[in-house]
């Protein structure tokens, strides 16, 4: 990404609350300011919240004293439910897929059901599973960029939820339709049924997913730091980004509490009732999504649609990349590295006669920009981790297939992952974060995601050794999953240790990355660099394609081989180019906020007045 990394560190030394006194007027009300808010003035920032206020800590305070996190208010908890609920459809729904699209119909059988033999529809084969489920994968990560759009630009964050749940249920109802018993005996009609509802689903999805994110750490009242003494008598900082960390840890707890009783109940629905059955069950618990909604409107901090922003930041940046690109690739590349990037095209270092009509914003909102378009060059080392997590929706299940089962279906081993993740995030935020916290151990964002990209390569070393034993102890050899072979005497517990590995590597790569894209991202752009984050998902889906062809045998213990060497080198990698961010994230983190004009302005105190009578209110749990 153009720009150099050195300069989003530099926001603050622009703030003028560095450079001047105390004002006493800034600790007046919100509604204070309002009529003070301009266009912008010689480029000058119109609002600094982050630096002002009684209580803010000392850069000493900051070096020396615990962080620690604010109390979550009910609302957020509330907006977790409506996640948890999705997200049991979603899993619940999707868990399943495998068997019905590549096992064939056990004889006799009308709904899929295999009893104490294997379930299943279709019978499209291995390769068709994994193709429609990484097309899935990729569909419904494409569409949250014109979800996040629609959102931020039109409709809001809460509008845009309650119309993608709709069209969500509409899908869930179609692909119903395409395991009743009327319509699964006929495998082309089928399958013709649950790909439309598979479409439809997906966009339900995609308006669904960038907006219930950054949703849910809206909801915390403070944003700002500050010092307080606790019952102990221990000065501490309260940090909003601790708050947000915890926030998007328990989010992510809520969607796997969802996603492991979905995907367990729906299995054995599947092997004992149907797939009617299970897919049914999850379209109904989705159908509780907008009730809560509706419930709790009145009580959400919202952030309000401010236009096309995504124009203005697109026009920025290709602004800013005028003149800097050339022939010489050498040349392009410090010109585009030289630090001047993001400065030249702030509003204050261009004469108000030259600006574009489009430029109604500060210089401030400029550095949000830069910091937001930071955070995405950061998740571009993403699909090569997701890559390493996707095996679990598919080939890890195909290979539990052709284990020793001892009565258990197949795909309901992929429940120790979020069974995993609801014991190790409670111990990760209650025992070891607080832990390095206290021996001042700064265990950052970057930290966490190179982390994760080395666990999920532990991961697929564990299941590539599984599948090198079970080549070599199956009658078929290097075919195993043959129609005509039994399964291999290796428990299936045995791919225990893949999924525990996946788990810790999502708390330190996923759950992070859902954190820093909340934290880096420009307030009325939260769901567009959201989204981005998503998209790495469908870009790993699509790269995934190219990996198909290995994901059958013989070829199975080279696919998970390639997966763990992708992701240890992409971990490499990021650590290489992103470890000097550590030094800088309170930098980062603590931008004041930018406005895109008179219109912004009132936009961004609409928001801050809700943020204040949050507070006024706020419930703590």
């Amino acid at each position: 990404m153009p720009g150099n990394f050195d300069d989003a560190a530099i926001g603050a030394k622009h703030d003028i609350a560095f450079t001047q006194g105390p004002d006493e007027k800034h600790l007046e009300s919100n509604a204070a300011h309002v009529t003070e808010l301009a266009p912008v003035i010689d480029g000058k920032g119109t609002l600094s919240t982050l630096y002002e206020g009684e209580g803010y800590p000392t850069p000493e305070e900051l070096h020396e004293l615990r962080r620690v996190p604010d109390a979550i208010p009910w609302s957020a908890y509330t907006v977790a439910f409506v996640e948890l609920c999705e997200r049991f459809s979603y899993y619940g729904t999707t868990v399943v897929f495998t068997n019905f699209i590549q096992q064939p119909l056990p004889d006799g059988s009308k709904t899929g059901a295999g009893f104490a033999d294997q379930s299943g529809a279709l019978g499209k084969g291995q390769r068709a599973s994994t193709g429609i489920g990484t097309f899935n994968q990729f569909w419904v990560y494409l569409i949250p960029l014109f979800g996040a759009y629609i959102a931020d630009a039109h409709l809001g964050r809460y509008n845009t939820i309650c119309i993608a749940l709709a069209i969500a249920i509409v899908g869930h109802i179609i692909i119903v339709v395409s395991a009743v018993p009327t319509v699964i005996v006929h495998s082309s009609g089928s399958l013709a049924c649950f790909m439309i509802g598979l479409i439809i689903m997906g966009i339900g999805t995609g308006g669904f997913k960038p907006n219930i994110s950054p949703l849910v750490a809206e909801q915390i009242p403070h944003t700002t730091m500050r010092v307080i003494t606790t019952k102990k008598g221990e000065r501490v900082v309260v940090d909003p980004a601790v708050t947000s960390s915890r926030v998007y840890a328990y989010f992510y707890l809520f969607i796997n509490v969802g996603a492991l009783i979905g995907q367990i109940g729906m299995v054995y629905a599947e092997k004992y009732v149907g797939f009617w059955l299970s897919y049914l069950l999850p379209t109904i618990l989705l159908g509780l999504c907008p009730l809560v909604m509706w419930y709790c409107r009145k009580r959400y901090i919202r952030s309000p649609p401010q236009g096309s922003v995504f124009s203005k930041a697109l026009k920025l940046f290709l602004r800013g990349n005028k003149g800097r690109w050339s022939l010489n690739p050498v040349a392009t590349y410090k010109k585009l590295n030289d630090g001047t990037f993001w400065e030249y095209i702030k509003p204050s270092a261009i004469q108000p006669s030259s600006r574009p009509a489009w430029m109604t914003f500060d210089d401030q909102w400029v550095e949000e920009v830069r910091r937001g378009f930071a955070a995405c060059s950061v998740f571009l080392y993403l699909p090569l981790y997701w890559l390493t997590y996707n095996q679990l929706n598919n080939n890890l299940t195909s290979q539990a297939a052709v284990m020793k089962l001892n009565g258990i279906p197949n795909d309901v081993l992929s429940n120790l992952d979020p069974f995993a993740l609801i014991i190790l995030i409670p111990v990760c935020d209650l025992l070891i974060y607080p832990l390095l916290r206290k021996y001042k151990i700064n265990f950052s964002p970057i930290k966490k995601i190179t982390a994760g990209f080395f666990t999920g390569s532990a991961a697929m070393i564990w299941a590539c050794v599984i599948q090198a034993y079970i080549y070599r102890d199956s009658a078929c050899g290097k075919y195993a999953s043959g129609e005509d072979c039994d399964p291999v005497n290796i428990n299936v517990w045995a791919q225990t240790g893949s999924y525990v590995l996946i788990a810790i590597s999502e708390i330190f790569a996923s759950i992070t990355s859902l954190e820093y894209a909340f934290s880096k991202a420009p307030r009325n752009m939260r769901s567009l660099v959201f989204a981005f984050a998503l998209f790495m998902n469908a870009f790993a889906a699509a790269l995934g394609e190219a990996f198909v062809s290995l994901s059958a045998d013989p070829l199975l213990v080279w696919n998970y081989g390639v997966m763990a060497v992708l992701s240890a080198v992409g971990g490499a990698c990021f650590w290489w180019q992103f470890s000097g961010l550590d030094k800088r994230e309170d930098e980062l983190n603590m931008l004041p906020t930018g406005h895109l004009g008179v219109v912004g302005g009132e936009k961004d105190m609409e928001v801050e007045d809700r943020v204040s009578e949050a507070e006024s209110r706020e419930v703590k749990i």
